[in-house]
């Protein structure tokens, strides 16, 4: 599956981050601006497969795949080599003055692949967030009402109207208002905090709606089928085809945010095949294209085709580089089932780390799906938050060369997002390295 260029091995030279890093880090502060944090100040010269060589020479197992985006490994030859002959051929005409074969072909994966079996169209564009709000503009117009609905702990970017929908305060939306009205949050399912089956769940989100919104005024309910930032969130059973059925009932929008969970990352192309929930509208992004900027609108296609002419639209959406690279990461994770290989991750990892959970009083749950996993950490004996816990580990992974993240509404949880395409004994090393993190967590 990997390349093999690089050794895919684990291998330090120099402390991390190393000297060179280190410099340029330097060079970061005096051109960078501020607001943009980096989360481990390693700087990286190449990659291949599961594996960041940094510019000291490093070479560090990436359990991160640059947030669920290179889900078929680094540097994937088919996925490179695409891109190669793309830019040699054009690397841009904009699609809404002269079009190009493809656009096309990546709507009509997107429209094949997506779940449901109705007559889909599509829509592409640079990124989640910009994904996002024309899916909106899309039920908005398509409904002819206002109210979005999101519940809590959802992200889904950092644009205006992104930022309304999105939940966290900090770092998000501080001090970035006033935002875009007609945004209501409700009520999620998060089964280790609120202990609720999913009909419970849905009942109290869909109650909240009707009170406080009205049904006949909600234009769409949005929803992350597993949430990402807020901390990798799995619901209850149940509680996405309540609010679907709902939303049927209703004649509101179904909009599932896929863009974190889809192709592959949780064992199957999206994370509502899981559900068996058919979504009117599914926004896609990261894992699409391998690291090139690209995302898309999926939706029925009486819903898509409301939209008059002109109404959607980007001088860069689907850019025939980007549309390259997404059908070639296509086509690699359909020949070597990906979402297999991250079913078979998740039963890996996850058997290990709920073996860990079972040592440590730090780890209140391990949870996910597929190659999706996390680690909520607790302060011992209780279920408050602990995020110096989170901190304490990924620094102690990033001292021995392995990469990984936080996420959660409270800081608490540490992510694991490897490629789809990581080598078995990669992986277990990378979990060994974590393992011995959290153990060594006093207390």
């Amino acid at each position: 599956m990997a390349p093999t260029g690089i050794e895919q091995r684990r291998s330090l030279c120099t402390e991390i981050p190393g000297p060179r890093s280190k410099e340029l880090h330097d060079r970061r502060v005096h051109a960078v601006s501020a607001g943009l944090t980096v989360g481990l100040p390693v700087y990286i010269d190449r990659a291949e497969g599961a594996i960041l060589v940094d510019v000291d020479g490093n070479q560090l197992i990436d359990l991160g795949s640059g947030i669920a985006v290179t889900g078929v490994g680094h540097a994937v030859p088919e996925v490179t080599d695409a891109i190669a002959r793309q830019a040699a051929r054009f690397t841009h005409t904009c699609f809404m003055v002269t079009p190009y074969e493809g656009y096309v072909e990546v709507c009509e994966a997107l429209n094949r692949l997506t779940p449901g079996e109705h007559d889909k169209r599509s829509a592409l564009f640079n990124s989640g967030a910009e994904a996002v709000e024309n899916a909106v503009k899309i039920a908005r117009l398509y409904t002819g009402r206002q109210a979005v609905v999101v519940v809590e702990h959802a992200y889904h970017g950092r644009t205006n109207l992104t930022m309304a929908l999105t939940a966290k305060n900090m770092p998000y939306k501080d001090r970035f208002g006033p935002f875009a009205p007609e945004v209501y949050r409700v009520p999620t399912s998060y089964p280790f905090r609120d202990g609720l089956d999913g009909d419970a769940a849905a009942a109290r989100a869909i109650g909240a709606i009707e009170t406080h919104v009205g049904k006949g005024n909600v234009a769409a309910v949005l929803v992350e089928p597993i949430q990402g930032e807020g901390g990798f969130i799995v619901p209850a059973p149940g509680f996405l085809a309540g609010l679907s059925a709902w939303c049927t009932s209703t004649g509101a929008m179904f909009i599932a945010d896929e863009i974190q969970t889809g192709f592959c990352r949780t064992g199957a192309w999206f994370a509502l095949d899981h559900e068996a929930v058919v979504p009117d509208l599914v926004t896609t992004a990261k894992g699409i294209a391998a690291g090139m900027p690209l995302a898309g609108v999926t939706g029925r296609a009486e819903v898509m085709d409301a939209v008059h002419e002109g109404g959607l639209g980007g001088t860069y959406g689907g850019n025939p580089v980007a549309a390259a690279a997404a059908l070639a990461a296509i086509e690699v994770m359909r020949r070597d089932d990906l979402a297999g290989r991250a079913a078979w991750i998740g039963d890996r990892a996850g058997g290990r780390l709920a073996a860990l959970a079972g040592e440590s009083p730090h780890v209140g749950e391990v949870r996910g799906r597929g190659a999706m996993i996390a680690i909520e950490f607790v302060e011992p004996g209780t279920t408050a938050p602990d995020p110096a816990a989170v901190k304490s580990v990924i620094a102690a992974c990033a001292r021995e060369g392995v990469v990984t993240i936080s996420c959660g509404t409270y800081g608490n949880v540490l992510r694991l997002l490897p490629p789809l395409s990581i080598a078995e004994p990669l992986l277990d090393d990378g979990l060994a390295v974590l393992e011995d993190a959290v153990r060594s967590l006093a207390g």
